[in-house]
């Protein structure tokens, strides 16, 4: 089984969970709009600052400052980032990577929605062309050979970032 397997199936459910809590937004209307970036950016530059850890991570284009123009844009700063520490071991990281990396997916999608004359950096800031297949086969070649306790961090990180992005989701405290 594949390590983008292996993630995909443990962490559907909180995969799910956070498309829902974020699916609530319009995208559409400027205020639900401006609240979802709001959320994106108190889960987004510390789960961004803990997969920098890895060297392979450090070479893919960060999207915190398009998120910080996008709000600059709106009349707004960066919130206060949530506390996000699952350990910046390699298994943890790559597992928060495929978090990351993975909502750019999700991201294109999100982006059609967002009318004109709305920043939309954040949300369009796709993989370049063969770019999600190379960092599928980057953390495929990561986890192969690897043992249960290192894929069980590995997965660890991916649901503690889902979990990041939950809490992000709800009321800003």
């Amino acid at each position: 089984m594949t390590a983008i397997t292996m993630l995909r199936d443990a962490t559907g459910a909180a995969h799910d969970t956070v498309d829902a809590a974020f699916g609530a937004h319009d995208l559409a209307a400027p205020d639900a709009y401006r609240a979802f970036l709001a959320a994106h950016a108190r889960a987004l530059p510390p789960a961004e600052a803990v997969m920098a850890a890895l060297p392979f991570a450090r070479t893919l284009p960060r999207r915190v400052p398009l998120l910080a123009a996008d709000l600059t844009a709106l009349g707004m700063t960066l919130p206060v980032p949530l506390p996000f520490a699952p350990g910046t071991d390699e298994a943890t990281c790559w597992g928060v990577l495929y978090v990351v990396e993975g909502s750019r997916l999700g991201g294109a999608l999100l982006a059609r929605q967002v009318p004109a004359g709305l920043p939309h950096a954040y949300l369009g800031a796709v993989h370049a062309p063969g770019q999600w297949r190379a960092i599928r086969h980057a953390l495929d070649e990561a986890a192969a050979g690897r043992d249960a306790d290192w894929t069980a961090r590995m997965v660890a990180g991916a649901l503690e970032t889902f979990a990041l992005y939950a809490k992000a989701a709800g009321p800003a405290r």
